[in-house]
């Protein structure tokens, strides 16, 4: 098995990269603000069009830009999810949702997280999940791209006050980057047997003679965007374990591929923008090794056994509860470090399933800002800031002023740095604590002691942190569990951009200082220990007492 686990793991990071490099490429001449090949003429069309001020912004015209969109957004699926009953394309007659379930699923596909409090073929029409949710998977995913675009500009620019202009860059994210994706990717689901059609449901018998209906609808095209914007959710309530969302072991790949492509193509991106590839390189070496780290600890603890079952006297030689036979212990195990370490949320085997480590390693990965690859854009901007914090350690260390790529770190960047790496983690143990001691929290709870306690976590990390998977056991659909989780979505996504795009800000109008024989190395081994290091110890130091409660308590159990 450990032969196994090697093998998938090294074969999929392969892959993973030499996919990644060229789109790297691509997503640097973006940054760069240069002219794509055979397109010039359209965008130069379609601006006049759209009578689009191209000119460059100022970071907070850049911030208010993306609220703006954001906000309207909401507004919209909000709007259309309440009179979903009075829209077309909703053969089964699908009524409006609930004022706070609207709420709940509005914010949730607008800030990325995807989190689902219903069961899609059961809730939402095929205008709803089209015009409404799929929509909000580009917009949201262009949103956390075209923030990280802005970010890497301030790092490569010099003396300058503009970061681009946020239409611009969202425009050309869409339609050159997550659209034709988005298309070779569902094409190939199609191929594959996933679902794509507007037919009503289709009426079956059982072989127990017991009639059914037959979920249809378009769930191809929503699935590619699902996967590489990194949005999460699923046309159905089972998700990627569904065989008409993920029918065979190829779209299961395609699917962990595509959820991590993006991510690591703005690393390569990054290493191109500000002229040093090594630095690109540096993140990638970061993350790829708390990522192997992690899918190692995961595919451990589920080989052991459920100790439950042990405890029973019942012979449990692998953890195979929650999990699809067509893909298996490891390849389940991956497959939820991955949805975990990015901000997807997509789901092929029951988190709640997992043994107490296996479960506890996904969570901690979320709470940790999901910095390991991440959402797209998101994990990257997320990464940078604990990039700043770790020279602003070591800067401490050797008594220097911190500096990256050559421009100084000053008090109110790392002010800014705090405030968004502080955001989620706060929003998470308070979202909890209120939970556990209001009635109408703990009123959610199916499941009893330390393991509810541990669903209720989750719960509250995946949605602070924009993951949107969940470990079940949950009753979420309610009026307090709606509006709570609505809140840390929209906190935890917006609480980090404003932040991140004030140290853009700052840092887009400093000059580049030249290296000399005291500049930090931020490309080496060492830095790559520091920056490992320190998003370790954020991780511990924050979150070490609550996981205590949780699932390690339910590890020392047996």
């Amino acid at each position: 098995m450990a032969a196994q686990a090697f093998l998938l793991l090294a074969s999929f990071l392969l892959v993973l990269f030499m996919l990644a490099r060229p789109l790297g490429s691509l997503l640097a001449k973006m940054i760069d603000g240069q002219p794509l090949p055979g397109v010039g003429a359209v965008e130069h069309l379609l601006w006049r069009g759209l009578k689009i001020d191209t000119r460059e912004m100022h970071w907070r015209h850049y911030l208010l830009a993306i609220l703006w969109l954001n906000i309207l957004g909401l507004v919209a699926l909000f709007a259309l999810l309440m009179l979903q009953g009075l829209l077309p394309l909703n053969p089964q007659n699908l009524p409006g949702l609930s004022w706070h379930l609207a709420l709940n699923t509005a914010v949730s596909f607008v800030t990325n997280t995807n989190w689902q409090s219903y069961a899609g073929e059961s809730t939402l029409s095929y205008f709803s999940q089209m015009v409404g949710l799929t929509v909000q998977n580009f917009l949201s995913a262009a949103t956390g791209i075209a923030v990280v675009f802005a970010l890497i500009r301030a790092f490569a620019r010099r003396s300058m006050e503009t970061l681009g202009n946020a239409w611009v860059d969202l425009t050309r994210i869409t339609l050159w980057v997550l659209l034709p994706l988005s298309l070779i990717i569902a094409l190939f689901f199609i191929q594959q047997g996933t679902l794509q059609n507007l037919l009503p449901y289709q009426p079956y018998t059982s072989l127990e003679g017991v009639k059914h209906l037959l979920p249809m609808g378009p769930v191809a095209s929503q699935e590619a965007i699902k996967m590489l914007g990194t949005n999460g959710g699923g046309f159905f309530n089972a998700n990627s374990s569904h065989p008409f969302e993920n029918p065979t072991a190829l779209t299961n790949v395609v699917q962990m591929l595509a959820i991590f492509l993006i991510p690591a193509a703005l690393c390569f991106a990054f290493g191109e923008a500000v002229g040093d590839r090594r630095q690109g390189q540096m993140l990638l070496w970061a993350m790829s090794i708390i990522f192997v780290i992690c899918a190692g600890i995961v595919m451990w603890a589920e080989l052991q056994g459920n100790p439950h079952f042990l405890a029973l006297g019942g012979d449990s030689a692998m953890n195979m509860e929650g999990k699809e036979s067509r893909f298996g212990i490891l390849v389940s195990s991956l497959y939820a470090v991955i949805t975990t370490a990015a901000s997807c949320g997509a789901v092929n085997a029951m988190h709640d399933s997992f043994t107490a480590l296996g479960g506890m390693i996904p969570m901690w990965l979320m709470q940790i800002g999901e910095v390991v690859f991440g959402g797209v854009g998101s994990g990257l901007y997320g990464m940078l800031l604990f990039v700043l914090l770790a020279v602003f350690i070591a800067g401490l260390m050797i008594g220097r002023t911190p500096e990256f790529l050559g421009k100084k770190i000053d008090v109110r960047d790392m002010k800014m740095t705090a405030l968004a790496i502080l955001v989620t983690p706060a929003l998470v143990l308070l979202g909890t604590a209120l939970a556990m001691m209001t009635d109408a929290g703990r009123g959610g709870m199916l499941n009893p002691g330390i393991h509810g306690f541990s669903e209720v976590l989750y719960a509250v990390s995946s949605a602070a942190n924009n993951n949107g998977s969940a470990f079940a056991g949950l009753s979420a659909n309610t009026p307090f569990w709606n509006c709570l989780l609505a809140v840390c979505m929209f906190v935890g996504r917006f609480g980090v951009i404003v932040p991140v795009l004030a140290i853009a800000g700052s840092l887009v109008s400093k000059k580049i200082q030249p290296t000399s024989s005291g500049t930090l190395s931020t490309h080496g081994a060492l830095f790559i220990g520091l920056l490992i290091g320190t998003v370790l110890l954020v991780g511990a130091l924050t979150f070490i007492p609550a996981l205590a409660l949780g699932p390690v308590a339910e590890y020392l159990l047996f």
